[in-house]
C-alpha cells in the first residue's frame, strides 16, 4: 500500500468513517473533479451519513418526521436531487458507492437549495441491513442497475429473493418498491421475483408493467434511448403484509 493510500485510510479511520478494506465487487473509483471534493469537505457533515453510526432516527436526521424516500445506485445524483426538490414534503436518502457521484450530488443539492436529502456512501445491503430500521421507508427506488446482461452472471443482479425480502421488511406496509430498467431480460426477471414474492401486490393495472410515474425524472439517457427504439420497464410493487 502506497503511504498516500494508507495516509488516507488512516485519516478516515481518524475521523470515524467507515472503511470498507474487502468488498464483493470491484470499486472503479475515478478521480474527483475540484467541485465534487470541496461538495465533500463542506458539506459532508450536513449531507452525509455513515455506515458506522448505525439505524437512523428520521426526526435525528432530518428535524421532522416525513416519510422517507430511500434510493439505491443514484449515479451521479441528478435526478434524485430533481426528485427531492420537486417533493418536499417528503424525505430522501440516497445510497451511492462511488465518491464522484456523491460528491457530484452533494454539489447540485447545495447549488439547487435542497434540504430533504442526505446520502451514503457505502453498499446499499450493509446500509440496508446496519442502518434502515425496519418499516421504517414509504417508497424504495432502484433506477437501472446494472443489468449483468450476461446468463452465467445473472446471480450477480442485486434483485434476487433474498433482496426482496429485506425491501419488504424495510418498507412501511402500503410502501412502494419502484424499479425501472431499460434491459427488458431484467424487466422480466423482477417482474418473476416480485410476483412470486409473498407480501407484495402489483399496482399495474396489466399485472406487469407501469407508465413512467411523473415522479421519477426522464433522463437524458432515457431519452435518447426513447428516440431510438429502446425500451424502459418500470415496475411498482406495494408492500401488503
Amino acid at each position: 500500500m502506497t503511504e498516500r493510500t494508507h495516509k488516507t485510510i488512516e485519516q478516515a479511520e481518524q475521523e470515524g468513517k467507515y472503511i470498507r478494506k474487502v468488498r464483493s465487487f470491484v470499486k472503479r473509483e475515478g478521480r474527483l473533479t475540484n467541485a465534487q471534493a470541496r461538495a465533500l469537505e463542506l458539506h459532508w457533515h450536513e449531507m452525509g451519513l455513515n455506515h458506522s453510526d448505525g439505524f437512523i432516527d428520521n426526526h435525528s436526521v432530518f428535524g421532522n418526521d416525513q416519510p422517507i424516500v430511500l434510493e439505491i445506485g443514484f449515479g451521479m445524483g441528478k435526478s434524485l436531487v430533481e426528485m427531492a426538490k420537486n417533493a418536499p414534503e417528503l424525505n430522501f436518502i440516497g445510497i451511492e458507492v462511488h465518491k464522484p457521484g456523491v460528491g457530484a450530488c452533494i454539489a447540485l443539492a447545495k447549488e439547487q437549495g435542497v434540504n430533504n436529502l442526505k446520502v451514503y456512501e457505502h453498499d446499499a445491503i450493509e446500509i440496508l441491513a446496519d442502518c434502515i430500521p425496519n418499516e421504517s421507508l414509504a417508497k424504495v427506488q432502484l433506477f437501472f442497475p446494472d443489468p449483468w446482461h450476461k446468463k452465467k452472471h445473472h446471480k450477480r443482479r442485486i434483485v434476487q429473493p433474498e433482496f426482496v425480502e429485506t425491501i419488504r421488511q424495510k418498507l412501511a406496509v402500503g410502501g412502494v418498491f419502484h424499479m425501472a430498467t431499460d434491459w427488458e431480460n431484467y424487466a422480466e426477471c423482477m417482474l418473476e421475483d416480485m410476483q412470486s414474492s409473498p407480501g407484495f401486490k402489483n399496482l399495474s393495472e396489466t399485472n406487469d408493467y407501469v407508465p413512467r410515474p411523473e415522479s421519477r425524472p426522464l433522463t437524458k439517457f432515457e431519452n435518447r434511448g426513447q428516440r431510438l427504439g429502446h425500451g424502459v420497464w418500470d415496475l411498482q410493487f406495494e408492500r401488503i403484509d
